[in-house]
């Protein structure tokens, strides 16, 4: 696969540092039972990374040393880690708010149909990848079938209190198709919310936009088509200084399956580790009691994906 990595390294981004840490985000490894062409992770069914037992423990260790506020799970799908469900009930021990960012068609595969009960037992907040409300969109990026699958899915976490309790916040997450910047987010969600009760009555809580990161999957699709520069110019072009103030590298930290740790998400598939003590590597375990405030965030070129146009996070849209 085209790898846009050393395209992005050297870059002209402003030097950015660490604010108090409010987010532990946790990947617990890149096999899923999907393969989306807009994927940053590259995730699918056949990646064999995973998070173990003993690197859970250490997530665990570190909330319960840290004030963090939230635990957010990712993947891949983070529910075909073995030791999800282990971690969800320590976790919610703690009183921690914890995010699962699901894929919605995971619900109904053979072998983790007890989810939605497991997660509304929980109170686990669930955001969702629904990349549009028409299905021929969806099944563009994420398979044929997938559309429906999701709509069954989204029904069944509406049966249990999913996004009319208040107590069960279900969001949604749009990622735009092609080389487009994603849409005003307030209105798309009205859009989304009309759409979806009306043809489905699916209830949801919000709806958070994220745009394309030129990496992975995604950025191997623009190098094959020629398209990477043109893309960069649109991202650049659109660049919005006031965004900086509330990227979420600033609050979050981000950990791979194996507990190394990472300013973002993305920085983690690019391999761009946290630089700390001038250490190659950093061990989430290793910043047990340590303080990351106005620590360097490295950057690369991908970071004027966060702040084009209303910006962009793990929670949508930074600015209206």
């Amino acid at each position: 696969m085209l790898d846009t990595r050393p395209l992005l390294i050297a870059t002209d981004f402003p030097h950015i540092s660490r604010q108090p840490l409010e987010t532990l985000q946790v990947n617990l490894g890149y096999k899923c039972n999907l393969s989306c062409t807009h994927c940053h992770v590259n995730a699918g069914p056949k990646r064999t990374e995973i998070m173990d037992l003993e690197t859970v423990d250490s997530v665990l260790e570190f909330i319960e040393n840290w004030p963090v506020t939230t635990l957010d799970l990712t993947g891949g799908a983070p529910e075909m880690n073995p030791h999800f469900k282990y971690l969800v009930e320590k976790a919610t021990a703690s009183g921690i708010k914890i995010i699962d960012r699901c894929n919605l068609t995971i619900l109904g595969e053979p072998g983790f149909e007890d989810l939605p009960d497991f997660l509304a037992d929980q109170g686990v907040t669930i955001t969702a990848s629904l990349p549009c409300y028409m299905e021929q969109n969806v099944e563009k990026q994420r398979g044929k079938n997938v559309y429906w699958e999701s709509v069954a899915a989204l029904k069944t976490l509406n049966k249990l209190g999913y996004g009319t309790d208040s107590r069960l916040e279900l969001n949604l997450v749009y990622n735009p198709d092609g080389l487009n910047l994603p849409p005003n987010q307030q209105s798309l969600e009205q859009d989304y919310k009309h759409n979806l009760q009306t043809e489905h009555g699916i209830t949801f809580n919000n709806l958070y936009t994220i745009t394309n990161m030129p990496i992975s999957r995604f950025g191997a699709m623009l190098l094959a088509k020629g398209l990477y520069q043109e893309y960069m110019e649109i991202l650049k072009g659109s660049y919005s200084e006031a965004n900086l103030a509330t990227v979420m590298c600033k609050s979050l930290l981000s950990v791979d399956y194996r507990g190394f740790v990472y300013d973002c998400d993305f920085n983690q598939m690019l391999k761009m580790p946290l630089v700390w003590k001038g250490m190659p590597k950093t061990r989430l375990r290793d910043l047990v009691g340590q303080d990351l405030q106005d620590n360097p965030i490295m950057v690369g070129e991908h970071c004027f994906g966060c702040t084009a146009g209303q910006g962009s996070s793990c929670g949508g849209s930074l600015s209206e």
